[in-house]
């Protein structure tokens, strides 16, 4: 079975040693993928303080940001949108954000709908407030 790993030169860079995806026979496995830019520290939707703490943040643009950082690495490493099976989804404040989180998946996956869990964590290695793992088919 070939493996191979998958990195996109329009996906934010990884904030370690980790690629973007890794192709394991017609699977596509996403490393955490979060909504920052690439080439920038910026996180669309977040004001942070000096120290780099979180002030607030617009969960609504993180996710629009995420998912298009989503697709930017499918489309990189061969797969599409619609070939997603796995969306595992993390995020660091249910109670507020899980409500406008999930109206805005459903705009972006009416069409395809892959398995999904959604998980509450108490924070992830960069100040956001939303990060996706996926699993998705891939055609050579």
């Amino acid at each position: 079975m070939a493996d191979s790993i998958k990195n996109s030169s329009k996906a934010p860079e990884p904030v370690g040693l980790y690629p973007h995806a890794r192709k394991v026979g017609n699977l596509l496995f996403l490393s955490g993928v979060g909504p920052r830019e690439r080439g920038t520290s910026e996180i669309p939707g977040v004001t942070l303080d000096t120290e780099r703490n979180i002030i607030d943040y617009d969960i609504e643009k993180q996710c629009h940001s995420v998912f298009k950082n989503v697709r930017l690495i499918l489309e990189d490493s061969g797969s599409s949108w619609e070939n997603l099976v796995d969306v595992t989804v993390f995020l660091t404040n249910m109670k507020d954000d899980f409500k406008k989180y999930n109206r805005i998946y459903a705009e972006y996956f009416k069409d395809n709908q892959p398995c999904r869990t959604t998980v509450e964590i108490s924070s992830l290695p960069t100040p956001i407030a939303i990060e996706l793992k996926c699993i998705a088919t891939i055609n050579d």
